[in-house]
């Protein structure tokens, strides 16, 4: 194989596995009028992850967890109230996070 060739093929290969990589990724970004709400899923029912103690869909393991997201109608995240004076945010948070 000349070194042209496994050029080509390294390059083929790296563009292959970050494609497949953003597909997987796609679920995690905006959807259509959706936008990432922090601190407002009840547990197990995070759309995904935002830091430790969660990975991906349905891994909360608190109540409004202040670093898993929830897609919510956009323009509403900051504005939702929840029990306990709770408020959602576009950004993480460091309350209700699991104990571990």
């Amino acid at each position: 194989m000349s070194s042209t060739t496994r050029t080509f093929t390294s390059s083929a290969l790296a563009g292959a596995v970050l494609a497949a990589a953003s597909l997987a990724a796609a679920p995690a970004l905006a959807q259509d009028g959706k936008e990432k709400c922090y601190g407002v899923a009840m547990a197990g029912q995070n759309d995904c992850a935002a830091g430790p103690g969660t990975t991906c869909q349905g891994t909360s393991k608190v109540d409004y967890q202040g670093n898993s997201w929830k897609y919510v109608e956009a323009g509403t995240c900051e504005t939702m109230e929840l029990p306990g004076d709770r408020m959602g945010s576009m950004k993480p948070l460091d309350r209700d996070l699991p104990q571990g």
